[in-house]
Parts: C-alpha cells; structure tokens; sequence
C-alpha cells in the first residue's frame, strides 16, 4: 500500500503531507541533477526552452537565468497543480516579466504551437507518464527541427524504486523510452554518462526531425 500511494504522489504530488514531504526530497535530491540538466543542454540567451514536469521549479530557475536576451524565453509544464503553483512562486519575477511561462498540462497535450522550442530539457520524469510514445510524439512536435532534448536521470536510484514496484514494471528503462523517441522522429538518439564533480548520472539525448526525415540511432 505504501509503495503505490509514493508511486502515486511522485507521479502527481498533491497538496497534502505526504505531497510536501515528496516536495521536499525533490528539492533536496533532485537539485544537483537539475542543475547539471541546465549546463549539458548547451541553453543560449535568446532560445526558447521548455522543461516538462518542472516540479517544485529548481531546473527552471537555472534555465530562466540563462535566456538573457529579450528573446529568450523558457516554458514549463507539469501535470501536478500543486507543482505548479510551488514553481510558480519560486519564479514569480520571471513570470511576472513575461520570461517564464507555466502550463498546468499533460506533457500529451501541450498548449504550443509546432516547431517553436529550440530546447527541451526534463529530469526524473519520463517513467511517470503513462504513454511514452504519445508523449515523446507531442515533443516532438513542439521542437523545431534540430532541436536538442535531455533528459536526466540516477540510473541506479531508478533501478531501485522499480524493484520496489514504486514505478511502473517497464516503462522507466531508459531503451523503452529511447526507442518511443525514436518512433516518434528524433534521431541521434543516445545515452551516456555524465559526471560533474561527485554526481555521475545518465543522460539521454535526441534530436527532432521531421517526420518525414530518415532516423539513425545509437546507444
């Protein structure tokens, strides 16, 4: 019982204790990964930027420094309302410049035109989602062609919560998901370690295409 309600509110923290408390340990053990999310994306001052499944908003404060140029401009979605609202009030003078935007939203079903992101970053997120392949598809179709996506992740810690059956049987092995990606018109499709001072931690990356372009993949 208690791996299912964990499982539930790291899928979708709600407004209650055991919501906060997961807050909290997204806070506190997410940060370094975000933030070192943010540096291997490569984010230029003008780009537009998108981060699915914010959270309590750490990566997106990272990012939003980053967009120094009026055009810069950084987009954040997440399913949960009571991330949305935390992340919200942590870069409510980046919203309020009109910096930042925030969508409460399924990551299947953005509120964005085609082809307007330059860059897509998320951490710790993608086993959460209950259809990869419709998921990594609305990505895709928000990316402009050429655009790079990473997503982030502590393999092992992962490995872990899925032998404790807090997440799904299946869907958070990193192949499921790069082979979604590659179904859905990314191509360069690759994974690799990262290590920046002590955190060794794995990176996917894709790029977008069109969907009428070839695909090639490595592992």
């Amino acid at each position: 019982m208690w791996r299912e309600r964990l499982g539930k509110q790291l899928r979708h923290p709600s407004s209650s204790l055991l919501g906060w408390l997961v807050s909290k340990f997204l806070i506190q053990h997410n940060r370094a990964l975000e933030v070192n999310t943010v540096k291997i994306c490569g984010i230029q001052p003008g780009e537009t930027v998108l981060e699915l499944g914010h959270g309590p908003g750490v990566g997106l404060l990272s990012a939003a420094k980053l967009l120094t140029k009026p055009t810069g401009h950084l987009i954040g979605v997440d399913y949960s309302e009571y991330m949305h609202k935390m992340a919200g009030e942590r870069v409510k003078e980046f919203v309020a410049s009109g910096k930042v935007t925030l969508h409460h939203c399924d990551v299947a079903a953005m509120p964005m035109a085609d082809s307007t992101v330059d860059k897509v970053f998320h951490c710790n997120c993608y086993y959460f989602w209950p259809d990869l392949r419709k998921a990594a598809s609305e990505v895709h179709r928000v990316m402009k062609p050429g655009g790079l996506m990473v997503t982030t992740m502590l393999l092992k810690r992962v490995s872990h919560f899925a032998s404790l059956r807090i997440l799904q049987m299946y869907t958070w092995r990193p192949e499921v998901y790069m082979e979604a990606l590659r179904d859905s018109g990314f191509i360069d499709v690759r994974m690799e370690d990262e290590q920046h001072g002590n955190l060794t931690f794995q990176a996917i990356y894709a790029t977008a295409l069109k969907q009428d372009g070839k695909a090639s993949a490595t592992v």
